[in-house]
């Protein structure tokens, strides 16, 4: 009754896990699928924006700076108390008596403004802004690197789904196998030609079969939600299942490959210096002259809402910054230091990116080594399993043996399955490094 209960707990379990709607999905599918939605890929597409945001800032170069403003005042300070009269149009010649001058009753004033500030030449911010519109350009490129990643790992995800869905299937077989020989092993135990503890070696075998077949279930559900999950869909009482089996294809090795100078990543890192070159001149043209035009329309009154008095100021000044006290110095060495740091960072990444793909290319070799010592592994013990099954059904073999060797062929099997998924992942990663 125990054993029972536990069985249809078992099935219940399985049950919920494949209660899912199965949806077919062919690597043809996941070409063509948009990767924008990846959440990797947004990030860097919003880095780019920032930066195109912050390029915005540099129209200050070339566009005016208009300001307006309404301003209330009471004063009996003489210079102000006349000024105020003077801007208002009101001084009379009673306003010169120096009584007047020098004791003033209080006086009220309302005062509007209008300011323009119109830059015509700032080589600082001409030199700034071109800056900005590199570091764009880098992060736009980097923008590309990330969704040429994001593509290798939604191929990486989909292997390893294959894998799972391949596991699944042959521990199904292993399982079938098993039943089968238990079957056989039932029947010579009823007619006494074994003992019980041969029949329940095949119980331990069968339990550690469905443990397996749980856990590979569940790697199919692992995979699946991750496909998902670089997709930046929904994966509710969904499951993933490719349309085409895992494969070994063999590839031609190539043990000589060289970087490519124009992989996105190391366009971005030499673009990055052409950032602090612009940097360098910027910080250079702080001392030379900025020319600039200015002007201003301002209206008065002593009463709140009237504008009797008006009068306008325009110039052009002409500017530059002597001595800053080395602050544009420090800038410019600062910007140096950190180009050369700069140009240190990629020579390493470049050395390292090249030690990647050589790494890669010997990679292909040894799990390509690896899937035909596993295929012969696979060989060699279904033979073994195959002889000893024929040496059981004449009872020259033990139960036991029998068992071990279906185990040591199953077993085999799916080293050879997860030797090929390991190919086909190295494959596909010197393809991306080679991009």
């Amino acid at each position: 009754m125990r054993k029972t209960v536990i069985l249809i707990l078992l099935f219940t379990t399985c049950s919920e896990v494949f209660s899912q709607k199965i949806i077919p999905i062919s690597k043809t599918d996941l070409g063509i699928k948009l990767i924008d939605n990846n959440l990797q890929v947004k990030m860097a597409k919003k880095e780019a924006e920032l930066a195109q945001a912050d390029l915005l800032g540099t129209r200050a170069m070339y566009l005016p700076n208009v300001t307006a403003s309404y301003t209330f005042t009471n004063t009996n300070n003489p210079l102000m108390a006349f000024g105020s009269r003077l801007n208002q149009e009101r001084i009379t010649m009673m306003d010169f008596n120096p009584d007047n001058l020098n004791s003033p009753k209080s006086i009220s004033n309302f005062g509007t403004k209008v300011e323009v500030q119109q830059p015509i030449i700032n080589m600082d911010a001409v030199y700034q802004k071109k800056a900005g519109q590199v570091k764009a350009e880098v992060l736009n490129i980097k923008t590309e690197r990330t969704r040429e990643y994001v593509q290798f790992e939604l191929k990486k995800s989909y292997m390893m789904l294959q894998l799972a869905y391949k596991m699944l299937e042959t521990l199904e077989n292993a399982k079938q196998t098993t039943l089968a020989n238990k079957k056989v092993i039932e029947n010579y135990y009823k007619n006494g030609m074994i003992q019980k503890s041969e029949v329940l070696y095949v119980d331990v075998r069968i339990s550690e079969i469905e443990s397996q077949i749980q856990t590979a279930k569940s790697n199919i559900r692992n995979a699946s939600d991750y496909l998902y999950f670089i997709l930046d869909e929904n994966s509710d009482n969904k499951v993933l299942k490719p349309t085409e089996s895992l494969q070994y294809t063999e590839y031609i090795i190539d043990s000589n490959l060289k970087l490519n100078d124009n992989r996105k990543d190391l366009q971005a890192y030499q673009k990055s210096l052409e950032a602090y070159d612009w940097m360098i001149k910027s910080s250079k043209a702080k001392f030379l002259p900025k020319l600039s035009a200015f002007g201003s329309f301002e209206m008065y009154d002593n009463k709140a809402a009237q504008f009797n008095a008006n009068g306008y100021l325009a110039g052009i000044q002409l500017s530059w910054n002597v001595f800053d006290g080395l602050k544009a110095k420090s800038e410019q060495e600062k910007c140096k230091a950190e180009r050369s740091k700069a140009e240190t960072e990629i020579e390493q990444y470049t050395k390292q990116s090249q030690l990647e793909l050589n790494k890669a290319s010997r990679q292909i070799e040894d799990v390509q080594s690896k899937v035909s010592f596993t295929k012969q592994a696979w060989e060699q013990s279904k033979e073994a399993y195959r002889i000893r099954k024929n040496r059981y059904d004449q009872g020259l073999e033990k139960s036991a043996d029998l068992l071990s060797a279906e185990t040591l062929m199953s077993q085999k099997e799916l080293e050879y399955q997860q030797a090929v998924f390991e190919y086909n992942v190295a494959w596909e990663y010197q393809r991306f490094l080679e991009k």
